[in-house]
């Protein structure tokens, strides 16, 4: 019987360059306009839904965006066994209308890295993060990952890798090649693009 009100929730998967993660695209917005990393349990205190995810014994890193969910397991587990529980879990979870991220739990956490534009930011730095908003973030996003600045500093920028990102193979080459390409043209000051590891 199919209850009146509440939205049918469709879950799929999407595999990510990563081989380690997989993407778990909802039709509904669980994170709108934003992104947040939990690279272990211990991080996983704001958001109710990562935290239950972190109960599966083979998940490693929860990594929640505005409509998806990027996991990355252990290597002990193979994807094809464990796919559909977890899209069952969400799938239930979120029909539920249960709590994705408790805002609140945010803000005494407050994430140091972000590529939004502040106040006291110098010219160079407005310009990284534009171009990592504006151009970096779409292209990652369909990956299953994100890519948030850390800091800038006599011509090196400092990136941090999340989600599907985050240890995986090719990441490195989309930094140097793409990324620190990219940002060398539209932005003579910069020298060089660096990943900084969680």
């Amino acid at each position: 019987m199919i209850k009146t009100g509440s939205p049918v929730i469709s879950i799929y998967t999407e595999m990510t360059p990563n081989p380690e993660t997989m993407k778990f695209v909802a039709n509904k917005l669980l994170y709108p306009g934003k992104s947040i990393d939990f690279p272990d349990a211990e991080s996983a205190k704001p958001s109710p839904l990562a935290t239950e995810l972190f109960g599966f014994p083979f998940i490693k890193a929860v990594f929640i965006a505005s409509n998806f969910v990027t996991l990355t397991k252990t290597p002990d587990a193979e994807w094809m066994d464990v796919t559909p529980s977890i899209r069952q879990f969400l799938k239930d979870y979120l029909e539920e209308g249960k709590e994705v991220i408790n805002e609140d739990e945010i803000v005494e956490v407050k994430k140091e890295s972000s590529n939004e534009v502040l106040a006291d930011d110098d010219d160079v730095v407005k310009r990284i993060k534009e171009l990592l908003e504006n151009y970096v973030k779409p292209a990652v996003e369909m990956d299953g990952g994100a890519i948030q600045f850390k800091s800038y500093n006599d011509g090196v920028v400092n990136l941090m890798m999340q989600g599907s990102c985050s240890g995986c193979p090719s990441s490195m080459i989309t930094l140097k090649s793409g990324i620190e390409g990219m940002m060398k043209r539209m932005i003579p000051e910069v020298k060089e693009v660096v990943a900084e590891a969680e």
